[in-house]
């Protein structure tokens, strides 16, 4: 054996984590570049931030599991250092940071990975991108109202019609606990009922009792209240029968009734907000407004566009009053359902529908010259590279999806004329070089 052999790296993936390949990078780019569209239509604007932030910037911003959960660890100059887990909280630093220049409301959106060490299960991976938008610097329900239209737009604009944005209030949810007088343990039991529908009411139940410390009769008049049932304005008029005496909890009706109203007026199907007071929101800084989007075809996999009113988040990095509101599309989450929903054409994920064949290498100039101007008239065009046999880069063409392929031979250059060959039909028309492109742009 030879001394020098060397020892192979087996190619793989961590745990939580995946490759895309171009049949999926492909669409997830087509639908960010979708979200781009409807994110500005609304006048809100791009931002970055960096993948690492300071650890005391992210703990304890998103509750003991998002601490958890966070990839932490010091740098090469002992540094204490974290991925960010959201978009959210490192928005909140960047707003406290900059906001005296780009003054308020600010509206931004921001495409990017985050990270989070949890389990992994369907439609879920442990680093995943976040499609996000905010609007920081006011306290107006409009705000609120208008992240529920964008929430409507983004998923009408990336092909969905069976969809409902589940909306809840967290003033209504507190009104309740304080009624209960379980005001101090607020976080142990929203955290308990945002896992409802994971996990199911008995277990709910039970974590509420086993965390929070409440009596069996306390959880069962909590699900009792948040499982309410009956038309958007019914459970709201009968969240205002129970929790009418809570000056949060009427607040919290009213910014509902004012969002409902306004989506009606604006002609959206009423089936498409759905008030529903089991919507917690797991995380510790949302206050207000809070949404969850399903998909009625495939509820399982769970929210798919999600966010609400954080009016404090900001408070730990200026003094400055900065509320804000806003939501998440869940791209990753939302490619798997469409996949599975077979919404995303079976393709190689190629963006050419035109192959230039290189069947002379002498002419190669032409292939190449051919190829660069159907891209200045708007068409995307690949050359294959090498003038290897013509059944080969048919072959490949059809492969990779091409609906075209242009041959050019020494015949056909002398009489400045191209072969179009129509793969998925099989036939071929001769076509004059000048005419060329007018007959692509028809076909």
């Amino acid at each position: 054996m030879s001394s020098d052999k060397k020892t192979l790296i087996q190619p793989r993936t961590l745990k939580g984590f995946r490759d895309f390949l171009p049949a999926l990078a492909l669409p997830r780019e087509q639908m960010i570049d979708k979200a781009r569209r409807v994110f500005r239509s609304y006048g809100f604007v791009p931002i970055d931030t960096p993948a690492l932030e300071y650890s005391e910037i992210l703990l304890g911003k998103g509750g003991d599991e998002a601490d958890k959960q966070m990839y932490r660890f010091q740098d090469h100059g002992g540094r204490d250092i974290a991925l960010r887990f959201d978009l959210t909280i490192p928005f909140a630093r960047f707003a406290a940071q900059h906001l005296q220049e780009l003054g308020t409301p600010f509206k931004r959106y921001h495409i990017g990975p985050v990270w989070r060490g949890e389990n992994t299960q369907h439609g879920r991976y442990r680093e995943f991108y976040q499609c996000d938008f905010d609007t920081i610097g006011t306290a107006a329900n409009n705000a609120d109202i208008e992240t529920g239209l964008v929430i409507h737009d983004l998923m009408v604009a990336l092909g969905f019609e069976r969809f409902s944005i589940h909306v809840n209030n967290r003033r209504i949810l507190n009104g309740l606990l304080e009624q209960l007088q379980l005001g101090a343990k607020a976080t142990p039991v929203l955290r308990a009922l945002d896992k409802l529908q994971k996990i199911g009411e008995e277990k709910v139940a039970q974590e509420m009792q086993e965390s929070a410390g409440l009596a069996p009769e306390q959880a069962a008049l909590i699900l009792q209240v948040i499982q309410l049932k009956g038309s958007n304005s019914a459970v709201l008029d009968q969240l205002q029968s129970q929790l009418g005496n809570c000056e949060g909890a009427l607040q919290g009706i009213t910014d509902l009734r004012q969002l409902l109203t306004t989506f009606l007026a604006l002609g959206i199907p009423e089936h498409r907000l759905q008030i529903d007071v089991s919507i917690a929101r797991g995380l510790d800084y949302y206050t207000g407004t809070v949404y969850e989007t399903l998909l009625d075809d495939l509820p399982g996999i769970g929210s798919v566009c999600s966010g609400g009113r954080y009016d404090n988040l900001a408070e730990l990095y200026t003094k400055q009053h900065l509320p804000g509101v806003g939501a998440s599309l869940g791209l990753d989450r939302l490619l798997a359902a469409m996949e599975e929903l077979g919404l995303i054409a079976t393709t190689s994920g190629n963006p050419a529908q035109i192959l230039v064949t290189c069947f002379d290498a002498q002419a190669s100039a032409s292939y190449l010259g051919l190829g660069r101007r159907l891209r200045q008239a708007g068409l995307n065009a690949e050359v294959y590279p090498e003038a290897i046999g013509l059944g080969k880069q048919l072959k490949y063409a059809d492969r990779k999806g091409f609906a075209i392929a242009l041959i050019g031979g020494p015949d056909e250059l002398a009489k400045g004329v191209w072969q179009v060959k129509h793969l998925r039909e099989g036939t071929s028309t001769e076509v004059a070089d000048a005419d060329l492109i007018e007959y692509l742009e028809r076909v």
